[in-house]
């Protein structure tokens, strides 16, 4: 009789666990069934890159099934465990319930934005954590400089030509170069929005960005923002968002109509309705063996679990894209222990570095005691994202992508419309309405 093992999340622990219990038993032995919202793993890395148009959207994504070797895909979202019967329940895309029998099964359901109780934020703030969302802010982006080319008031100019990013981490760090790169080079298309000047701004809560990273990195990171035009306010909070302006801790008001939020993650809420124990950030409670505590036949990884930091016992592994991997490498490990094949062990991790792209040919890259800044941190940033990709041909594809637009302008094609066409009456769709109207709504 075969095992079933379920694994739920197609990210980067989901996704390698699956691949890891693949290569210790045949399909005969083990059926591998992987639960996954989207048919594709998204290398969050390249997001930025995404967004700016250095890389073809579809370059940083990767069918799962061409990555799986004999599992199951079942794509759907987790609604419920019944960890007494052993089943996992899912949601179909068509809304019907699924219920999944398992013997082992492996959590990795990611992470959601941290959000705060700032009056507006919900309302008026866009977040940076999947494709939609890199596409979207292009979008915006383009549409905001299509939009000051008819506009003459002032007022209405600073609010379309102003982008807020709230967060000096890795990825608010990334995406707000990357974008600011992108519209610098957009911007002699744009007379008018050219004329009148963009404000780029970065807020951050602490008193330094990249809090993971050697001061001295941290601080060439703000020099170069600024050298840029970028305005960076450090020990500065957010207080209120509306549609057309925020305020700040230091009392000063803002006028945009952009406010990307990139403060940090929380656990998905679904690990909330599981029955399991939890510990004071939301997140599963694991040993060192990513065990749930209490369930021998369940593990939890990645951003929705308080696995214990190899390098600091005392606190959980951080929510990152690289921890997420190696977790679920060591968790598909331990999944075939328990079923015979080799023997179980404690996750231990083993830093490859840390590198923070900034746009330009420049970033920064924190390996072993080895510190680099400018172009030569670039490409290495380059070189060991690559070497990440999963799929060989992704990597070519986005070497490729590289190489040709060097020689070439930005592409400002505007593409909000692709996913929602018209009706045969020349309506617009459900979701297409839903977003026309609101950008009415903001209006």
């Amino acid at each position: 009789m075969a095992w079933n093992v379920v694994v739920v999340g197609g990210g980067f622990g989901g996704y390698n666990a699956v691949r890891t219990i693949e290569k210790k038993f045949s399909e005969e032995a083990v059926k591998v069934t992987l639960v996954s919202e989207q048919n594709y793993l998204l290398y969050t890395p390249f997001l930025p890159e995404a967004a700016a148009g250095t890389l073809e959207p579809r370059h940083v994504v990767t069918p799962l099934r061409d990555l799986l070797h004999g599992s199951r895909l079942a794509l759907g979202s987790m609604t419920g465990l019944d960890v007494g019967r052993k089943v996992v329940q899912v949601r179909n895309e068509e809304g019907d319930p699924v219920e999944l029998r398992y013997d082992r099964l492996v959590l990795s359901p990611g992470s959601v934005s941290r959000t705060l109780p700032i009056p507006g934020l919900a309302e008026h703030g866009a977040q940076f954590k999947s494709l939609a969302d890199a596409i979207w802010l292009r979008n915006h982006v383009i549409r905001s400089l299509e939009l000051a080319e008819t506009v003459r008031d002032p007022r209405r100019l600073d609010e379309l030509l102003t982008f807020v990013f709230v967060g000096g981490g890795y990825a608010g760090l990334e995406a707000l170069a990357e974008l600011q790169d992108f519209a610098t080079d957009a911007l002699e298309m744009y007379p008018a929005a050219r004329e009148h000047g963009m404000r780029w701004m970065l807020v951050e809560a602490a008193d330094r960005v990249l809090r993971e990273l050697d001061p001295k990195l941290a601080e060439y990171t703000v020099r170069e923002l600024r050298k840029r035009g970028i305005d960076v306010r450090l020990d500065t909070q957010l207080r209120e968002v509306t549609a057309t302006d925020i305020l700040l801790s230091t009392g000063e008001r803002v006028e945009t109509r952009t406010l990307v939020w990139t403060a940090g993650v929380k656990p998905s809420p679904l690990v909330a309705d599981l029955g399991l124990p939890l510990d004071e950030t939301g997140r599963i409670v694991v040993d060192a063996e990513m065990r749930v505590e209490g369930a021998e036949d369940i593990w939890a990884i990645g951003d929705a679990a308080a696995v214990p930091n190899p390098i600091d016992p005392e606190r959980s592994s951080p929510p990152t894209a690289q921890h997420a991997r190696r977790q679920g490498i060591a968790a598909g490990l331990n999944v075939a222990a328990s079923l015979g094949k080799g023997r179980a062990k404690p996750y231990s991790y083993k830093d490859r570095g840390s590198f923070v792209n900034l746009g330009r040919y420049k970033a920064v890259a924190m390996t072993g005691k080895l510190r680099v800044r400018g172009p030569l941190a670039w490409w290495m940033a380059r070189t060991y994202h690559v070497s990440q990709i999963a799929s060989f041909s992704r990597k070519l594809r986005a070497v490729i992508d590289w190489t040709v637009s060097l020689p070439f302008g930005r592409d400002v094609s505007e593409v909000g419309s692709i996913g929602h066409p018209r009706r045969l009456d020349g309506s617009l769709t459900n979701a297409s309405q839903s977003q026309s109207q609101s950008r009415a709504d903001q209006k």
